[in-house]
């Protein structure tokens, strides 16, 4: 039996234990096909013709990767003046980054608007602050319509009870400030929430729309992201019906521009949907052990490398890939129930519970399927644990180191009174 399997062709020939020996374990392994092809997809989901795809790269701001966005068309989202950093190293401009605030100092107002980066407040308060700093420039402002939905309640981001946009209602307090301060306004944005599967998506776009009509002469409306991809693929799960989507965003968004009187642009902000699929997380088995019932295999991909799961409960498809000249061979039928957990020392440190698998054995590498978005860009150093190395299957299918793994050292250098 064949121990190293690749059932969706990810590594395009490499061996995926032999990655983790070269590079480290744990390993982020990201595929530059399977991102460009996302690219593409995205700008293709309208035929109008000032769409455009603004990656939102809180998903994943390797360097590497942005480059690569940026080729493929994509403008940027930001949500920091760290992230305003990573992009410009890049080789974004200023004017192709649309910086979406939450809560912000002054000082990063001001850093944005010294590079010419068009920035997009949340509240009246801010919208105040903003005014303050950049009285007579232009602004966009986050609305909030009413409609929200994610796979998590952490990740819904529109509606009631969340923390994210100006309600309707405020829209006569915000013309207000916009006069106080003399700004104009040249567009606006929403989202709704994260993993969501085009009715709810398409909903709030018509909302945000309506919305637009209480507003003269913008330039721009950013449409959100939250696309959802496919997590359990091993049982079955689809991908999004981009082309259902799209004929009705096409709809919706030629009606809105002859209904407005103005050819203006529309965006869209994915970031899971460019980067998830293109990552699978790599993590070795260290231990295997039961408790009573309950069997665990001890893993060195604890929370501090892959977040996801203990936040958000949420759910990786899991390869095995054991080296072949084991003496035991995968057994397919003869699963077991097994919780992957971490090292961390925390009872909430794991990757996958009570999983169906076959046995599994120190030595086991395991692959973490669609790990490309929020992994890295969550990963820390509790437990003084080093952040992984990140590589990239390039498209003549050689692998490049693209950020090395952290050193002890890298841990501490930051502290003073050495």
């Amino acid at each position: 039996m064949r121990q190293v399997t690749d059932a969706f062709n990810f590594y395009q020939g490499n061996n995926p234990r032999e990655l983790a020996a070269e590079y480290g374990s744990p390993l982020y392994v990201y595929n530059e096909r399977i991102f460009r092809q996302r690219c593409k997809e995205m700008i293709k989901l309208s035929t109008y013709p000032k769409f455009g795809v603004n990656y939102a790269i809180k998903a994943n701001t390797n360097l590497t990767l942005l480059k690569i966005a940026r080729e493929e068309g994509c403008t940027a989202d930001i949500s920091s003046a760290g992230e305003a950093m990573a992009a410009m190293a890049a080789g974004f401009k200023p004017s192709e980054l649309l910086f979406v605030v939450n809560n912000v100092s002054a000082e990063e107002l001001e850093y944005a608007v010294k590079l010419g980066i068009t920035v997009s407040v949340d509240s009246l308060s801010q919208l105040d602050t903003l005014g303050q700093v950049n009285t007579g420039g232009r602004i966009a402002l986050r609305f909030n319509p009413g409609i929200g939905g994610g796979h998590h309640e952490k990740v819904i981001t529109g509606g009631d009870g969340t923390k994210f946009g100006i309600m309707p209602e405020y829209i006569p307090e915000v013309k207000n400030l916009l006069a106080k301060y003399n700004l104009k306004l040249i567009g606006i944005n929403h989202h709704i929430g994260s993993q969501n599967w085009g009715d709810l998506y398409l909903e709030g776009v018509g909302a945000l729309l309506d919305l637009a009509r209480q507003f003269d002469d913008l330039e721009f409306i950013d449409l959100g992201g939250g696309f959802a991809i496919p997590y359990q693929k091993q049982s079955g799960e689809k991908p999004l019906d981009l082309q259902a989507i799209g004929s009705t965003l096409d709809k919706l968004l030629f009606d809105f521009s002859k209904s407005y009187g103005k050819e203006l642009t529309f965006l869209i902000e994915p970031g899971r949907y460019l980067t998830a699929e293109c990552g699978v997380l790599l993590g070795t088995v260290h231990s295997t052990k039961t408790c009573g019932e309950a069997r665990y295999a001890g893993t060195d991909l604890g929370f501090s490398v892959l977040k996801r799961p203990t936040l958000y409960d949420s759910h990786h498809d899991i390869e095995i890939y054991r080296d072949e000249k084991s003496d035991t061979p995968l057994d397919d039928a003869n699963k077991q129930i097994i919780n992957i957990v971490g090292n961390q020392c925390e009872s909430g440190d794991y990757i996958a519970k009570e999983r169906q698998l076959p046995p599994l054995q120190k030595g086991d590498v395991l692959g973490v399927l669609d790990a490309g978005a929020y992994g890295y860009a969550m990963a820390c150093q509790y437990n003084h644990r080093s952040r992984p190395a990140e590589i990239l299957i390039q498209q003549d299918n050689t692998t490049k180191l693209i950020r090395r793994r952290d050193t002890h050292e890298d841990i501490i250098a930051n502290m003073q009174g050495l």
